[in-house]
């Protein structure tokens, strides 16, 4: 009776410790084992536009923005008599410094995010007519 009683708690005990030993190791090899190639790489962020190309974007007072007159950057208003950027295709407008900060670190509509077109800062085409 006291061998049984000692076998009812010893073998029990002993089948957990075993089974934690082996999820230990196992553990420890995947550690060793496992590299993270499956990780996606982030793409390059773009790079923002040149001081040339932003003297070519349009340029309108405060009181001529067509989409209100908030500057969604520095969310303050674009004063009437303030300079304004205007983004060409999606009309939003900025204050002109606030444009061209935003601007030169990312070519997007901060906005509606329109990629600026690469054919606006293209040689003007001709007419074939």
């Amino acid at each position: 009776m006291l061998l049984s009683v000692i076998l009812a708690l010893f073998l029990p005990c002993a089948g957990m410790t075993v089974v934690f030993i082996i999820y230990v190791c196992l553990l420890c090899y995947a550690a060793r084992h496992h590299y993270q190639t499956d990780v996606p790489i982030k793409p390059a962020a773009e790079n923002g536009l040149s001081s040339a190309q932003l003297q070519k974007l349009p340029v309108a007072a405060g009181k001529d923005l067509v989409l209100g007159t908030e500057c969604p950057v520095c969310l303050d208003d674009v004063e009437p008599e303030q300079l304004a950027r205007m983004f060409p295709g999606c009309n939003h407008g900025f204050h002109l410094q606030c444009a061209d900060t935003w601007l030169s670190k990312n070519p997007v509509c901060p906005v509606c995010r329109n990629k600026l077109d690469a054919g606006f800062f293209g040689p003007p085409e001709t007419n074939p007519c």
